[in-house]
């Protein structure tokens, strides 16, 4: 920004000592007839990748502005950079950094067009390091302005007013190498209570995204003491998850293939050690590092996340790409799910709510909760209702054996593989669907 905003400078004294008594006519001054819009791409939620660390300051003109900043900043994919948003627009940087050194990045809104959005930009370069970069917010939606800020030397012009993932998407494009390989998706299973078969789920499904989409997955199981990944796979390696997280700075790419156990072609497990001769009290550092390298391995990582609520429970939970929360239609989950459901929209605001698995539905003269009144309690509908079936997931569970290997046909089996198609983007094999209301029914006919 310094070198490119000196050479503008140097080219207007330039025109100055000519003869002429006015800066050159700037794109801003081009007529609004004449003007071409910018075309604002639509931003994919689902590929953004994490923001790196850096230091970012925002220097707002409009409160308007300064809120979106605000909510951006609380976004998971801006947790490792440090962002300051504040009032005073270009003036305010200009006169800021007169005093103290630049951060990474300088984002500056400015409500002026033409030669006087040039000149303030002009001041600010003065005051720029040579390797800090620059995104302007500006009023005026024209690619002339925009083709000759970044000649100038800006690294992004982005036009007011934004929303939070429009900034996300303008910061992670300076900082992420378009060409790099894609990280995979994490997605979080956990349970509104202990028992409502949220482990059960996330394996199940882990097996037909490998299976049925043909994609490469890993289940991590983070139950570190009472986790069923090799129980549900009739598998029994010696080391696994906990030895990554009892020593992250030494996991690479290497030592992870080397803990992983292959199911399948396209499974692997990543298993808890399932025993009670070691405590597991480790910072959510230790798993956010562990998790990122798995993450560059496979397209997906199904993250099987205990009942608990503590530091790294939290972190792993709310960092996640896709959250699926597993409950069963009592008092006690509906009430979790709530909370759940409260403090995930909270603390991401910028993401689309989790989807919502209504499991164990039917059981026999078991009092229920409607799925109708479950979700008015907590304001979002289950996506998915699964039926109580003892017999198909005592089965699989005793085999060691996933529920379509049981029972590919099976009702249960079709709402799992409709579960992996949501999470996914790949739909199911066509079969003949059977809504579980149309199954009761038939049952009350038969009786």
């Amino acid at each position: 920004m310094s070198n490119q905003g000196e050479a503008y400078q140097t080219e207007n004294e330039e025109a100055l000592e000519s003869g002429g008594n006015q800066l050159p006519t700037l794109p801003g001054a081009v007529p609004e007839q004449d003007s071409v819009k910018i075309e604002v791409p639509e931003v994919d939620n689902k590929t953004m990748r994490p923001i790196p660390r850096i230091s970012i300051q925002v220097f707002c003109e409009s409160s308007e502005t300064g809120e979106v900043f605000q909510r951006a900043s609380e976004d998971r994919r801006l947790s490792k950079a440090h962002m300051t948003v504040q009032m005073g627009g270009v003036a305010g940087a200009v006169e800021h950094f007169g005093e103290t050194s630049t951060p990474n990045l300088v984002i500056v809104e400015s409500s002026a067009n033409g030669e006087k959005l040039f000149d303030q930009l002009s001041q600010l370069a003065r005051v720029c390091d040579p390797s800090t970069k620059v995104i302007v917010i500006g009023q005026v939606n024209d690619i002339t302005t925009y083709r000759e800020l970044i000649r100038q030397g800006i690294n992004e012009y982005l036009v007011a007013p934004l929303t939070p993932l429009q900034v996300l998407e303008a910061i992670s494009s300076l900082y992420i190498d378009p060409d790099a390989p894609p990280l995979g998706r994490n997605i979080v299973f956990t349970g509104s209570k202990g028992g409502v078969g949220s482990s059960s789920l996330a394996h199940n499904v882990a097996w037909c995204i490998a299976d049925i989409a043909k994609e490469e997955v890993v289940i991590v199981d983070l139950d570190l003491a009472f986790g069923t990944a090799g129980l549900d796979f009739n598998q029994d390696p010696a080391q696994g998850v906990g030895d990554a997280l009892t020593a992250p700075e030494r996991v690479d790419e290497v030592l992870i293939d080397r803990l992983l156990v292959k199911c399948s072609e396209r499974l692997s497990l990543f298993t808890s050690p399932g025993t009670l001769d070691r405590e597991f009290d480790l910072a959510p550092s230790s798993f956010e590092s562990v998790l990122d390298v798995v993450r560059k391995t496979v397209p997906y990582v199904i993250i099987d996340l205990p009942h608990i609520w503590t530091a790294w429970s939290r972190s792993v939970l709310l960092s996640a790409d896709d959250i699926v929360i597993v409950a069963t239609p009592d008092l006690a989950s509906l009430r979790n799910t709530k909370n759940l459901f409260e403090r995930i929209k909270v603390a991401r605001p910028n993401d689309p709510s989790p989807k919502l698995v209504l499991n164990q539905v039917g059981i026999a003269k078991r009092p229920e909760i409607p799925a109708k009144d479950f979700a008015e309690a907590i304001g979002t509908e289950p996506q998915f209702v699964i039926p109580f079936d003892a017999a198909l997931f005592g089965t699989a569970a005793n085999n060691g054996q996933m529920l379509p290997q049981v029972d590919r046909k099976s009702h249960t089996v079709q709402l799992i593989q409709e579960i992996s198609g949501a999470l996914t983007g790949r739909s199911a094999p066509e079969t003949k669907k059977t809504s579980f209301l149309s199954l009761l029914k038939g049952k009350k006919r038969s009786a």
